[in-house]
């Protein structure tokens, strides 16, 4: 073979090899996009139904939830039940779905195996972001607010179930947001956006332990919990950043530019990985080297609108909502897959 030829081909080779070794190593690996023609305003919350193989996500503006085969991200049904669906939780024991509802039907309980309303959760308007404590089976969610004419926005602690309220916890706030619980201890963290802060309560009593204002930034919406590094991620809009606070002090260890337009943040314990997706088309990928220092790994490219979404981890897979919004577009659901973990 002659000597050129031959470079040439070994070129080639190493090239193929390198883009093989960086496509193993990519973050996020897009497998498909569903789309949902038809369909506008914001989507928002997603779940998962592992065993069920089933993938849900609310459709807050179109008044529906949507139904998806989680393993090839197959459109299988439309629920109809809904006036303004949020969050969503599975519960795969009693086989029930939670749907937090700010329109006038209010949150809504469902007979997860043939979605019939089988009861619902009374509380004050606005039913929006919701978390649920797996240790005392108790779930948390914000109504309120000034989407529906409040002044106040309310933490309600209710059993999923039978939809009883045991407590209420009323914030001085007409926009509070997303919740995180500690799964092993005794405090729940708030975003109260419009004052800039995350509000720390005791789960028990529900009484205010202490505020962890943010410096710089307006808006924190969304928020994500490493429990066991003591982490606490929270992204705001105004500018669009993610801070890292250490549920210890209340500090912030860290600051990061994020993507513009954040409706989640994802942590990844397995990888030790941050997921913030943006509704200007990217999915910042953040790395965390140890509790204090973080690095941007890559902003993959997604879908204008995709800003909210769910983490399977016991699948590997990243699902985000493509929200049409007023971009003109149709809506979509988007699949990633997570890297092996090292």
């Amino acid at each position: 073979m002659p000597k050129r030829l031959h470079l040439v081909i070994l070129a080639t080779l190493l090239a193929l090899n390198s883009g093989g070794a960086a496509a193993a190593a990519a973050p996020l690996q897009l497998l498909g996009r569903t789309e949902l023609p038809g369909y506008s305003g914001d989507f928002d919350h997603m779940a998962a139904d592992i065993r069920g193989n089933r993938l849900f996500m609310a459709a807050e503006d179109h008044g529906t939830l949507e139904v998806f085969n989680l393993a090839n991200g197959a459109h299988e049904r439309t629920l109809t039940t809904f006036g303004t669906p949020h969050g969503i939780l599975f519960l795969p024991g009693p086989d029930r779905l939670i749907v937090s509802d700010s329109g006038k039907a209010g949150t809504v309980i469902l007979d997860a195996s043939t979605y019939k309303v089988i009861g619902h959760i009374r509380l004050a308007p606005g039913a929006d972001s919701m978390t649920y404590d797996a240790a005392s089976r108790r779930l948390y969610i914000v109504t309120g607010g000034s989407d529906v004419g409040m002044k106040d926005c309310f933490l309600n602690e209710v059993d999923p179930l039978t939809g009883h309220v045991y407590a209420q916890h009323r914030f001085d706030s007409d926009h509070t947001e997303a919740v995180a619980v500690e799964p092993h201890g005794r405090r729940l963290f708030v975003n109260v956006a419009d004052h800039d802060y995350v509000a720390v309560l005791d789960k028990v009593t529900l009484k205010e332990l202490a505020r962890w204002p943010l410096s710089g930034a307006r808006l924190n919406l969304s928020m994500a919990l490493d429990s066991s590094g003591h982490r606490l991620f929270i992204v705001t809009r105004d500018p669009s950043k993610l801070f890292v606070l250490d549920t210890d002090t209340g500090r912030t260890v860290a600051v990061m530019n994020a993507p513009a337009i954040v409706d989640g943040v994802f942590y990844d314990s397995a990888r030790k990985r941050i997921y913030v997706p943006g509704g200007i088309g990217e999915v910042g990928v953040y790395q965390q080297l140890d509790p204090d220092h973080y690095r941007l790994l890559a902003d993959v490219p997604s879908a204008r609108g995709a800003k909210s979404g769910v983490l399977v981890p016991e699948i590997n897979r990243l699902f985000l909502a493509v929200s049409p919004g007023a971009q003109g577009h149709s809506g979509a659901m988007l699949r990633f897959a997570l890297p092996p973990v090292r």
